[in-house]
């Protein structure tokens, strides 16, 4: 802490040593979004790192707006606006340069001494550098907001095309993949919960549920990795616009966002959707399914993939997210501040998303069904877990390297259709099982397939 205190001390120092304008601007702007990050580090329990500043960066209005609350308007007023006023108000008396060299130095002196005094804290720094790096205000996000747009930029330079491939049969098959959000396997009946959230597919005939983990916290680098051919920082070929180019037909359709760049003709968005859909669902992820199997037998190709990107289970709105008649437990949180709630209410509007995932995969289970003449399968991968106040956390992204497992233990739940493959009997699966496994389905060969990673026999 006193580290801290002395080097903003001895930066904004600097800062008006150059101007006072600039440096009264510069500290104003900084209360402003040091109040709003203050916010969410003591409502959400979130971490200020790379990863978050990804969060914050891939953020449509519709999810940022479900975060407003009072309470953050109090924390902006509070500890940003009116300490701003106070910056501008407050007279500042000019120092000769002896006197600057001098406070400079003993703020200098004394880091050096705190540095030297915690050497043989070193380890224990470095282990937990993130944790201190992203509570550390304002140098969280002014060093990892230029980290994440430089890692960016250099991710989408160019895609690393793959091998093209080759499509060894003419059998009409489908797979159906749906990228879930933020949904814990922990919460699914068919994983041992003790609530029956899973009523429809536990009746469900071919249907497998594997153990997994998700490559990330966050929704931006686990969809990446789960649509990669394998985890890397690289930007390969992502599984939708390699079939695409290789023949295959491939629809997108998304409620979402955070995916890598898709290069597909058939990118749908939920308004592009929504002129053809009246009813109460569209507005909630059935919208994805508006259509879906006309657009299979519509499609000139003997080989599909429909990907389907809900946000079901995003939070802080638990409850918004499904249609009423879906609130099987009750009573459920509200509120955006979810540490206001109890803790039985926000398990229940969590729960009931839940539930309203398992109609959603149902259903698309009874449109493969009537497609006599298709092989056809689902495959529903959760991108990463979510935190319900456990260890006083909520959501998600926590970095990986210490996540809790309700962040990253998720649900990968297949269904085939009885003329198509059996699966391999295996527990435990990865999120880059799903690239491999979609090119066995869908008979297509590759020099990189790997067979390791396929789920099918």
């Amino acid at each position: 802490m006193a580290m801290i205190i002395l080097a903003n001390y001895f930066v904004f120092y600097l800062f008006y040593s150059i101007n006072f304008l600039f440096g009264r601007i510069i500290t104003s702007l900084f209360f402003v979004i040091n109040a709003v990050a203050v916010y969410f580090i003591n409502t959400y329990s979130v971490i200020i790192d790379e990863s978050m500043i990804g969060n914050i960066f891939n953020t449509n209005y519709a999810e940022s707006s479900s975060f407003f609350a009072l309470k953050l308007v109090l924390y902006l007023v509070l500890l940003g606006i009116i300490p701003s006023i106070l910056i501008f108000k407050v007279k500042i008396q000019k120092v000769n340069l002896k006197l600057f060299f001098k406070n400079t130095g003993i703020a200098l002196s004394l880091i050096i001494i705190i540095v030297i005094a915690n050497a043989n804290n070193i380890l224990w720094i470095d282990k937990h550098s993130k944790v201190i790096g992203g509570l550390a205000m304002p140098w969280s996000y002014t060093v990892n907001i230029p980290r994440y747009l430089i890692h960016k930029n250099q991710e989408n330079e160019k895609e690393i095309l793959l091998p093209d491939a080759t499509i060894t049969n003419k059998e009409k098959s489908v797979v159906v993949l749906v990228i879930g959000e933020s949904a814990r396997s922990k919460n699914f009946s068919l994983y041992g919960y003790d609530k029956n959230t899973n009523p429809l597919l536990a009746k469900t005939d071919n249907l497998y549920h594997f153990k997994a983990t998700s490559c990330a916290t966050y929704t931006t680098a686990a969809v990446k990795c789960l649509l990669e051919h394998q985890n890397t920082n690289e930007l390969y070929e992502i599984l939708p616009n390699y079939l695409d180019r290789n023949n295959v037909a491939v629809i997108w359709r998304t409620t979402n966002w955070g995916e890598p760049p898709v290069h597909i003709d058939k990118y749908q968005k939920a308004e592009d959707l929504a002129p053809n859909c009246k009813d109460e669902s569209c507005a909630y992820d059935e919208i994805l399914l508006k259509d879906l199997k006309q657009e299979i037998v519509n499609a000139k190709q003997d080989k599909i993939l429909i990907v389907l990107h809900t946000s079901t289970s995003h939070g802080p709105t638990y409850s918004k997210k499904y249609p009423k008649q879906f609130e099987v437990f009750k009573p459920v949180c509200n509120s955006v501040e979810l540490a206001h709630c109890s803790n039985q209410e926000l398990i229940n509007a969590y729960d009931n998303t839940i539930v309203y995932t398992d109609y959603i995969l149902h259903s698309i289970i009874g449109e493969l069904e009537q497609l006599k003449d298709y092989k056809s399968a689902m495959i529903y991968v959760s991108d990463h877990g979510e935190s319900l106040g456990e260890k006083n956390l909520y959501m998600h992204g926590v970095p990986m390297s210490i996540a809790p497992k309700e962040q990253y233990e998720i649900p990968f739940i297949v269904w085939v259709s009885e003329n198509s493959k059996q699966l391999k009997p295996q527990e435990q699966v990865s999120q880059n099982h799903v690239f491999h496994s979609v090119l066995n389905f869908l008979s297509i060969n590759t020099p990189f397939y790997n067979e390791s990673l396929n789920i099918f026999k």
